[in-house]
């Protein structure tokens, strides 16, 4: 089986402004930028958050062209963009593997296509639907392979933040764990049932400058 671990949490914003002075009110930091994709018309700020895991806001770069193709994580969806226009949101997560093509083939859930992707002299391997929608939306994670496996947490700013805990709340919560299971990913998230007072979402809850918080 793959060997799988949490690389990021992607917090989705309609503008990395907008997504930077969010997180600087409920957790008391700056995250600071980090680049452009441009094979996906989007850019980026980047913070550690623990255990070689790292948070990233992402926005579409409205400098950039559009790419000839859906950008990744759904982010051209009018759906998503109304949502994130109300306020930045958890968007989904990213499991890094140093498999990704056993951890694809193990999957019962499809998470897409193994692309190359970009950013300066970056280089790695992730998957993305080609309609660029998100598996579960959102809450089954894009899969990640670094050159190097521990992947590049260890080189971004550390502002005291780290992850507690990432919760998801699923319809059918057993086939959403059997699908983790399938990968080696079971232990990164606690999953559970939602309802109708606890809708599909996905959770994380930070320990930060502002002390015990939660994104959704």
């Amino acid at each position: 089986m793959p060997r799988c671990e949490l690389d990021h949490l992607v917090f989705a914003a309609s503008s990395l402004e907008a997504g930077v002075d969010y997180l600087e009110e409920v957790l008391g930091l700056s995250v600071p930028a980090g680049g452009k994709h441009p094979l996906m018309g989007t850019h980026n700020c980047l913070m550690q958050i623990g255990n070689g895991a790292f948070l990233e806001i992402i926005a579409i770069d409205t400098d950039a062209p559009a790419p000839a193709r859906p950008r990744w994580f759904n982010l051209d969806d009018a759906g998503v963009q109304a949502r994130i226009a109300e306020r930045p949101r958890l968007h989904t997560w990213v499991v890094r593997t140093d498999d990704i093509a056993d951890a694809v083939a193990a999957s019962p859930i499809s998470p897409g296509q193994i692309e190359e992707g970009r950013r300066g002299d970056r280089v790695w391997n992730i998957t993305i639907p080609e309609d660029g929608t998100m598996a579960e939306d959102g809450l089954f994670p894009t899969l990640i392979e670094w050159p190097d496996f521990a992947g590049p947490a260890s080189g971004m700013a550390d502002l005291g933040c780290r992850l507690e805990a990432l919760k998801i709340f699923h319809r059918d919560p057993e086939r959403l764990t059997a699908a983790l299971s399938a990968i080696g990913a079971e232990h990164l998230a606690e999953v559970g049932q939602s309802n109708e007072t606890k809708p599909q979402e996905l959770a994380a809850v930070f320990g930060s400058p502002k002390g015990k918080v939660v994104l959704s």
